[in-house]
C-alpha cells in the first residue's frame, strides 16, 4: 500500500487525502458487525452521548480480533509511515458512532491540540487515518475539514467540558471563520470502506445526525515512534503507553477472518 507522489503532494498541500472503497464489502461487514457488538457492551472504553447512545469506543484493537487486524493492516499503516518516514505506534484507537437521530456534534478542533495538552506529545507527527464503516453522506453528519488549515500551526484552544459528553480542546468562531475564508470547507463522503487521512493540525468538526442513517467511522491515531508522548494525563485505553512499532499483518488477514466467521456460522 503505497501513496503516489501526486497523492503525497496533495496531502502536504491540502492536509487530507481520501481513498474511496479501499476495503471491500466483506471486510466492512465484519467490522460493522463487531462495532455494533462492542457498542452494546457495558465496557469503560465505550463512551456514550448524554442521550445514552454510543459516542465512541476506545481501544477495540486490544480486545477484538477484527479490530486488532485492522490496527495492523498495511492499508492503514503504510501510508502514514510513508508520510513520516519512520515507523509508527498506536497512540489511540476509537470507533466513533454518529448514531441515527441522536448522534451529537464534534466541535471545531485540531487533534494535535488535545494530544499536546493532554498527552504531552512533542510535535504534530501523528495523524488520524479513518475507515468508513457506514456510507457517509452529506446528510448524516460527515466530517467537515478546512483544507490547508494545518499550515496555521498549533492554534489557541479552550477546553470545552460541557457541550458534549466528550471533553475537547475547541477553537473559537473567529479563528474558524478566518481559516474557512482562506481554505473553504470540504466534507468527504463515500461508501463503507473508504479511507480518510488528515494532518494532526487540520481543523475539523462535524454536525449532529438527525437522519435514520448511522455514521460509524474507525480512527487509528498513528504517532511516529520518535514522537512518543511524554506526560499523559488520560487513561491508558485513551492514550496508549505502548510505543512498540506496529508490525503489519498480511493484506488479506481481515478478509480471511471474515470468511472464517461466515463459514463457522453456516
Amino acid at each position: 500500500m503505497k501513496l503516489t507522489a501526486q497523492q503525497i503532494d496533495d496531502f502536504n498541500r491540502e492536509g487530507w487525502l481520501f481513498l474511496p472503497e479501499l476495503f471491500n464489502p466483506e471486510e466492512v461487514a465484519l467490522l460493522t458487525h463487531e462495532a455494533v457488538n462492542i457498542y452494546d457492551t457495558p465496557r469503560p472504553e465505550v463512551w456514550r452521548e448524554k442521550s445514552g447512545a454510543p459516542r465512541t469506543a476506545f481501544a477495540a484493537h486490544l480486545y477484538n480480533e477484527a479490530f486488532r487486524i485492522l490496527g495492523a493492516h498495511p492499508r492503514m499503516i503504510e501510508p502514514v509511515e510513508q508520510i513520516f518516514g519512520e515507523k509508527v505506534y498506536m497512540h489511540q484507537f476509537k470507533i466513533n458512532a454518529k448514531s441515527a437521530f441522536t448522534g451529537d456534534v464534534w466541535q471545531w478542533h485540531q487533534d494535535y491540540g488535545t494530544w499536546k495538552r493532554d498527552d504531552g506529545m512533542p510535535q504534530p507527527r501523528a495523524m488520524n487515518i479513518a475507515i468508513f464503516l457506514d456510507e457517509v453522506m452529506p446528510i448524516n453528519g460527515p466530517l467537515m475539514l478546512v483544507p490547508k488549515s494545518q499550515h496555521a500551526g498549533d492554534l489557541k484552544a479552550s477546553h470545552d467540558l460541557e457541550t458534549t459528553s466528550y471533553p475537547l480542546w475547541t477553537l473559537d468562531e473567529a479563528t474558524v471563520t478566518r481559516l474557512v475564508k482562506e481554505g473553504g470547507i470540504v466534507a468527504p463522503t463515500g461508501k463503507g470502506g473508504g479511507l480518510l487521512m488528515f494532518h494532526g493540525n487540520l481543523v475539523h468538526g462535524s454536525a449532529g445526525n438527525i437522519t435514520p442513517f448511522p455514521r460509524k467511522i474507525v480512527y487509528l491515531t498513528l504517532n511516529a515512534v520518535s514522537n512518543y508522548i511524554r506526560t499523559p494525563t488520560r487513561p491508558e485505553y485513551i492514550a496508549h503507553r505502548d510505543f512498540t512499532p506496529i508490525k503489519t499483518v498480511e493484506d488479506d488477514a481481515l478478509l480471511r477472518l471474515a470468511r472464517a466467521q461466515r463459514q463457522a456460522a453456516e
